[in-house]
């Protein structure tokens, strides 16, 4: 089963994780995307050695160096999509890229608390600026109403450590200041982002992909990173215009901010 019908997406962290899994899922999907972009920081590196397996058995997976925490580094990569786009729009932006951090509030400092906000905020913000052309050139060569991930969407990766109202709930889980703190900020963002791009047709949600195997989720994780994508890509299938500005989780169900 197709999860999403889509023309043209772009993944970013996409060399490990979930980023990398959501990439080989759409390139195994029965009706794969025509271009699928996948970004990470260092794709020369140990890292993007699987990335660029993967480049060299498919032509439609297109690899690009961004670092979310460097402007320069996202402007970069937008002209290069733009370039391999020619003149057609992108269809959905997942916004994956994104750090972690244990501080608690005994050791945490202001450089882990704004080094983690610059990543995990500041970076889809400026992502989401700078592809935000070529989602509206999707959106507007639509023939199709309503709003839906095939059509023009931004996908944020959040957390549900990222919920102020299910704070007390998950506090003691993982205390984790600058994490939790940049989560919440990244949902408001979601929201905000889904009021100005309402206008425009373009979807807009924030999605929390459960408590994953990945290095961030830990081994002690009880959720398989394939399922996870699994799940995640069959909500967004789902999703349409009475979605934008929420915040789900993988298997559908909205969560409170």
């Amino acid at each position: 089963m197709d999860p999403i019908k889509t023309s043209s997406v772009l993944v970013t962290g996409a060399n490990r994780g979930l980023g990398l899994e959501l990439v080989k899922q759409f390139l195994t999907s029965a009706n794969p995307p025509d271009q699928i972009f996948a970004t990470c920081r260092d794709p020369a590196g140990p890292g993007g050695q699987v990335l660029m397996d993967l480049v060299k058995k498919h032509p439609n997976l297109f690899l690009h160096k961004m670092d979310t925490a460097d402007p320069d580094s996202i402007k970069e990569a937008a002209t290069q999509v733009a370039s391999q786009l020619n003149g057609k729009g992108l269809n959905l932006l997942i916004n994956n890229a994104g750090i972690n951090s244990y501080c608690t509030l005994e050791n945490c400092n202001s450089e882990e608390m704004m080094f983690l906000y610059s990543t995990n905020v500041v970076g889809p913000m400026l992502v989401c600026k700078a592809f935000l052309p070529f989602l509206k050139i999707a959106a507007q060569s639509s023939d199709k109403e309503g709003m839906f991930c095939g059509k023009a969407a931004v996908i944020n990766m959040s957390s549900l450590f990222g919920s102020i109202q299910k704070c007390s709930e998950t506090f003691s889980m993982a205390q984790m200041y600058p994490y939790r703190v940049s989560k919440a900020a990244l949902n408001m963002l979601t929201r905000c982002l889904s009021l100005d791009l309402q206008k425009e047709n373009i979807l807009c949600v924030a999605i929390h992909p459960g408590w994953v195997k990945t290095d961030m989720g830990g081994t002690q994780a009880p959720l398989e990173v394939s399922d996870s994508i699994q799940g995640m890509l069959r909500v967004l299938s789902s999703l349409t215009e009475k979605n934008t500005g929420q915040f789900l989780d993988w298997q559908g169900q909205q969560l409170p901010w």
